[in-house]
């Protein structure tokens, strides 16, 4: 079952991978909508719900009614697990980043959304259409994140997703495209695919955990400036 979706007026920003407090407060400045947490103890930009409780709580005193949404991203956990370390970092979002089963999204909902690594446009179309019957209908949460086609690595990988896959589930699902993007490639991804929103990690980072916050600064504007000439070309074609 495929959920229609229309684009929002401006691309959402997920800024990921995101290790400390003077990171998550430039992404927040930056502009963007969501801040990521890792809690895969495999990943270098692994973090403990105590360490994001901090965060979150700095985050949420500085900006008020207009921080962020936080997510935290989990591979293969007990959704009961997954549950505990949202309450205790104070999340609003579980990003599931394995092979969860539907079932297990749908015991976490509405606080999950799910990400796949498709090797094909036949995998990605089978996978979204799986799950969907258990995404969030909130307009303003993602249903899907598209990551790069990794063997093994499960995010982070700096390799550029598909867009041309991403173009067709753009279309039907509230896309999250992630993948390799940075400031200098945004652009032409929102061009190209025209995702409900972004995600960005290593393509902003001076090193794997922290952020370059002139990188930071640079995305989010490049994003906006996609923004202002999608709805420019919208406008002359009416």
């Amino acid at each position: 079952m495929r959920i229609p979706t229309q684009r929002a007026e401006r691309t959402f920003i997920k800024i990921c991978g995101l290790t400390n407090e003077d990171d998550a407060l430039a992404a927040a400045e930056a502009g963007a909508d969501f801040l990521g947490f890792v809690f895969y103890p495999k990943s270098p930009r692994y973090v403990t719900p105590e360490t994001v409780a901090r965060i979150v709580e700095t985050v949420r005193a500085t900006y008020g009614a207009d921080a962020p949404r936080f997510v935290g991203v989990f591979v293969d956990e007990a959704p009961e697990r997954v549950r505990a370390i949202l309450d205790t970092a104070g999340l609003d979002l579980a990003q599931l980043h394995g092979s969860e089963p539907p079932a297990e999204v749908r015991m976490l909902a509405p606080r999950a959304f799910k990400a796949i690594r498709p090797q094909t446009r036949g995998d990605a179309e089978a996978t979204t259409a799986a799950y969907a019957h258990v995404m969030p209908r909130e307009a303003h949460v993602p249903q899907f994140l598209m990551d790069a086609y990794h063997p093994w690595e499960v995010g982070g990988t700096g390799i550029v997703a598909d867009w041309a896959v991403g173009l067709v589930l753009a279309r039907s699902y509230r896309l999250l495209l992630a993948g390799g993007l940075t400031p200098e490639t945004v652009g032409a991804a929102i061009a190209r695919v025209q995702p409900w929103g972004v995600d960005v990690s290593s393509g902003v980072e001076r090193e794997k955990g922290r952020k370059d916050h002139a990188r930071l600064r640079a995305f989010v504007e490049a994003v906006r400036t996609a923004d202002a000439a999608l709805a420019e070309q919208q406008t002359d074609q009416e």
